[in-house]
């Protein structure tokens, strides 16, 4: 399997808002999943934007959510809220590990809830950096938003979509 590399926008609380602008603005399809739909239905951040995904006709693919404090430390700030999404297989572990060198670890790699690795870092020059590692017992793909895919596939609905 590649991998992927998308630029991951962090909002305030509007991503579902921005992500709507840039399919007015930009064409495509947009898929959004909240906190709910990935199975916290009854946090309190329910229905927060844990992952969008916005792929356009001309080839961009925009990435979202809206700001978990609990993940990172790291106030929100436009400008500062730009994050590099690196999507594959194991491999990444390796680039995860070189990539902190220097830098912080601000998400230690773990399994999430949609089953596969993910963990964030801020290198030695600032970039804040995204890696998702496709476990490939529970499926095929390493990146999040095939999920959205797989239960679109099974009749799910996801809040959202477009």
């Amino acid at each position: 399997m590649g991998s992927r590399l998308n630029p991951y926008i962090r909002y305030n609380g509007n991503a579902r808002q921005a992500m709507e602008f840039y399919r007015q603005v930009l064409g495509g399809k947009l898929e959004i999943g909240t906190i709910a739909d990935f199975g916290s239905p009854d946090s309190p951040d329910a229905d927060k934007v844990m992952h969008a995904q916005l792929d356009t006709p001309h080839g961009y693919t925009l990435m979202a959510c809206d700001v978990d404090g609990q993940v990172e430390d790291v106030p929100h700030s436009p400008g500062n809220n730009v994050a590099i999404y690196l999507g594959g297989d194991g491999e990444l572990r390796g680039c995860f590990e070189k990539l902190s060198v220097g830098g912080s670890v601000t998400m230690p790699l773990e399994k999430q809830v949609w089953g596969d690795e993910a963990g964030a870092l801020v290198d030695k020059f600032g970039i804040t950096w995204m890696v998702n590692i496709a476990n490939a017992t529970s499926r095929p793909s390493g990146d999040p938003v095939d999920q959205f895919h797989q239960r679109e596939r099974r009749g799910v609905p996801l809040t959202g979509s477009r």
